[in-house]
């Protein structure tokens, strides 16, 4: 069986085909400048040389052919035609309150995710037009929707309500939905697996942490709640996002500046974060370099993002009434071993100790912790598509 695993953004669409007898990636690829001149498709097959094909795409439909044309491509393709994709696993970022796992996509499916598009602007608008892309040029072809929210609908209402009027609640939708929960399920798993245990009996805190960056807390399998919130912009600092603040600073930036509630808005999503802070750049890379070689403001940007994922932990800890496994994922999660240790450093008192020589990995599955501690400190690399493909598989056996 091979499953097609499409993630459209406003000017781009990702893919892998993967077959799930042997969960092997078969090709992938990215699709970049959607609409806009000097589009081009990066495709690869297996572990061959990328292929670089620069060719107009005006919308997502012209992008997703030409994506299928490689697939099935003599040359450079993997499958002789479309009858060999099973299903379509579509990655949908915001599903509100109707869906708490994948689905088949149909029209009622479609309706939903129009309506939820208010709650996702950026993002739900461009996976609608991946879908109906699809749709049209693989008509008999399953479609399966697995949203970003969905693992987080296990979360209690104590959770995931604002103490705001209810009423809003009610009208407008307005509460805790969380993101990344592909990422988030997906590692706690892993995270079983490596231990050894079932996951239904731990307590894990899972920690997504890259430009866009959230971390959950997974009790007994279920999330029960994490960073972000009714938007990605809540939790803690990100690359470019401020995280959580107090909400009078909007009003008060707008007065003294003489700016709208939208610029305010896209400072908040686009000009804070590490970048706010240090000045310098949203790649922990860039900040890391520098703050060695003694910038200050590039330290300040450091101290405060290991400051508030510190907070979120112990915070979490004490909601679950103890922790048994932090894991770290995404791009700076698996890959900066700096971080995993300046976050973890404070935080002897739960039982977390990292061994010095371990935590040097960078992108394997690892248990960095010494023999002797209580809370184990996992790197496990992400794998969203993956995540995605099983989701697909499972509902097309339900049906």
């Amino acid at each position: 069986m091979n499953i097609l695993v499409i993630n459209c953004g406003s000017s781009s669409v990702k893919y892998q085909l993967i077959n799930m007898e042997t969960e092997t990636v078969l090709a992938k690829g990215l699709a970049e400048r959607i609409g806009i001149p000097d589009s081009v498709l990066n495709h690869q097959v297996n572990n061959r040389d990328k292929i670089v094909i620069k060719r107009d795409m005006k919308n997502h439909k012209e992008a997703i052919s030409l994506i299928l044309d490689m697939l099935v491509d003599k040359e450079h393709g993997v499958i002789s035609d479309m009858s060999e994709i099973s299903a379509v696993g579509h990655r949908v970022v915001h599903g509100g309150e109707k869906f708490s796992g994948s689905v088949i996509i149909d029209d009622e499916v479609m309706k939903v995710l129009e309506e939820c598009s208010d709650l996702a602007p950026l993002h739900n608008p461009p996976n609608i037009m991946g879908i109906e892309a699809c749709k049209q040029l693989m008509p008999n072809i399953p479609m399966v929707g697995v949203f970003d929210t969905a693992f987080h609908q296990t979360m209690p209402r104590w959770a995931y309500l604002y103490p705001i009027p209810y009423e809003l609640y009610v009208k407008y939708g307005i509460r805790k939905y969380g993101f990344h929960g592909t990422s988030h399920k997906y590692v706690a798993m892993k995270a079983a697996a490596l231990l050894n245990r079932p996951l239904e009996e731990l307590r894990i805190i899972t920690c997504h942490l890259g430009n866009g960056a959230s971390l959950t807390a997974v009790k007994y399998g279920k999330s029960v709640d994490t960073s972000m919130g009714f938007t990605p912009l809540e939790g803690i600092a990100m690359g470019t996002r401020s995280g959580s603040i107090d909400p009078a600073i909007i009003s008060f930036i707008m007065a003294k500046e003489n700016i709208s509630v939208e610029k305010v808005m896209d400072m908040l999503n686009k000009k804070s974060g590490v970048l706010g802070l240090s000045g310098i750049s949203n790649d922990f890379r860039d900040i890391q370099k520098a703050a060695e070689e003694g910038n200050e403001r590039a330290k300040i940007a450091l101290e405060v993002f290991n400051y508030r994922v510190r907070k979120f932990i112990g915070s979490y800890t004490a909601a679950m009434g103890g922790v048994d496994a932090i894991v770290f994922t995404a791009g700076l999660g698996e890959n900066s071993p700096e971080t995993r240790e300046n976050i973890c450093r404070e935080l002897a008192y739960l039982g977390v100790k990292i061994d010095p020589e371990k935590n040097q990995v960078r992108g394997k599955e690892m248990d960095v912790s010494t023999d002797d501690a209580k809370v184990r400190v996992l790197v496990i690399p992400t794998n969203e598509e993956l995540m995605i493909a099983r989701e697909t598989v499972e509902v097309l056996n339900k049906r």
